[in-house]
């Protein structure tokens, strides 16, 4: 399982934008998609890919990590379980 946290989207983003926008980028379907909840100036998803390798995250994370979409620069990282 990966995961990436993707934060400072537009506020009025929606998911169908967010899986267009990755399918873009070369980024497969991802299995969930989670609104993170914060003080509302930085929207961020949490996106859950079942059977994708992480390093293949790490290298699809590159190409949209500080990308400016929707006159926003997006942050993506990648979660990493610790005790997995």
């Amino acid at each position: 399982m990966s995961r990436l946290l993707l934060t400072n989207i537009a506020p009025d983003t929606s998911d169908e934008e967010i899986r267009t926008f990755l399918e873009k980028y070369g980024f497969p379907p991802f299995d969930s998609l989670e609104h993170e909840d914060g003080d509302g100036t930085h929207p961020a998803v949490l996106l859950t890919y079942e059977t994708l390798d992480p390093a293949v995250l790490g290298k699809l994370q590159q190409r949209i990590d500080h990308m400016y979409w929707k006159k926003r620069q997006l942050s993506a990282s990648i979660l990493h379980d610790r005790f997995a």
